[in-house]
């Protein structure tokens, strides 16, 4: 099968929250992603989207420099180009340093153009089997508000809560919270904010009954993620130090971790997140499907990679509701008794507006 791509186009989106996002690194009310759109010679359009962020708090890169790398660098690398494979893209972008973020988008924008050419909804071109996500939404919010989000989440039928959570954390209102919903599960996700001196303040969160602890420690503190799994009951769960298919490996070989959140922006696209899949799998290593506060078109990438096999804790998976007052795609995704449907639509399987 061959593709010829004849044309690749960025367009900015920029929204408002309907609330704040409140992380220990930062507090979010407005959202810019890169809608990415390429097309081919036969008129067919695959798209991504880049979720860096507009200043550098979740990774080095930002929408700035990612636009910057994907119109004078990565773009100028695909225009005319015949491509035979999907995963070409990922060895073609290899020679270009880091930037994991804009090659992700780009790549993300070809395998959907290849799923439509092969007539196949993406989740099944790359080997799902299943038809139906479980959903999971983050709430980040002040302690004076989370109680009442987490109850209106769980009232909405999802299945997974994450609760952002530094060392300054109320204890006893998230042991609270989760009691009260034993049904639900609780992720806590600490992106980064304990280090060596709130190490023991770490450890009271090990009797919540939390199904893990995402991302305690910084992203190359990799002996005290070792350290908390040796010393807590608590699955340990790295985001932030998951950047290739070797930061995997150092968790085996380390003992470093239990999970890992797969953010394909972060690991540079489909390929090199298909790859760790497949390790993953070899090793026993936990996996869910984590999100960027983005819009549908990755949101849709990420529902196809999350009906992999071994994939199966529930993902950063919300209505298209949930941030926006109108997402980019259509129709919006829905949560219906806690679970989204795939769609068997050819490629992403959504309409973009853009």
């Amino acid at each position: 099968m061959v593709v010829t791509i004849s044309e690749i186009g960025l367009s900015s989106i920029k929204q408002p929250l309907k609330q704040p996002f409140k992380t220990s690194l930062q507090r979010v009310e407005e959202r810019e992603v890169i809608l990415v759109k390429v097309q081919s010679s036969e008129g067919l359009v695959g798209y991504g989207e880049c979720v860096a962020f507009s200043t550098p708090w979740y990774t080095e890169e930002t929408v700035a420099s990612c636009r910057f790398v994907m119109e004078n660098v990565l773009i100028p690398l695909l225009k005319g180009k015949v491509v035979e494979r999907p995963e070409e893209i990922h060895h073609l972008f290899s020679r270009v340093k880091g930037n994991r973020m804009a090659k992700a988008a780009i790549e993300m924008a070809i395998w959907d153009l290849f799923a439509k050419k092969k007539d196949l909804p993406l989740w099944q071109m790359v080997g799902g089997t299943r038809e139906a996500i479980p959903a999971g939404v983050v709430v980040a919010a002040d302690e004076t508000e989370i109680s009442d989000q987490v109850e209106a989440v769980v009232e909405k039928g999802y299945s997974r809560v994450k609760i952002k959570i530094t060392p300054f954390t109320n204890i006893e209102l998230l042991t609270g919270i989760v009691s009260r919903y034993p049904d639900t599960l609780f992720f806590a996700d600490a992106n980064g904010a304990f280090d060596e001196q709130s190490f023991e303040q770490l450890k009271r969160f090990d009797q919540i009954g939390l199904t893990l602890i995402e991302q305690p420690f910084g992203e190359q503190e990799w002996h005290l993620h070792a350290r908390a799994k040796r010393e807590m009951k608590t699955p340990i769960c790295l985001d932030e130090s998951i950047t290739c298919l070797e930061d995997v490996e150092r968790v085996i070989n380390e003992q470093a971790g239990d999970i890992i959140v797969l953010k394909m922006a972060r690991l540079g696209g489909w390929s090199e997140t298909l790859r760790i899949v497949e390790l993953c799998r070899q090793h026993s290593i936990g996996m869910w499907v984590g999100g960027m506060i983005e819009f549908g078109v990755s949101k849709a990438h990420n529902l196809a990679l999350a009906a992999l096999p071994g994939i199966s804790l529930p993902g950063d998976f919300s209505d298209s509701d949930h941030f926006w007052r109108q997402d980019i795609i259509e129709p919006g995704i829905k949560v219906r008794n806690g679970k989204i449907a795939l769609s068997e639509k050819p490629g992403i399987g959504y309409a973009v507006r853009y």
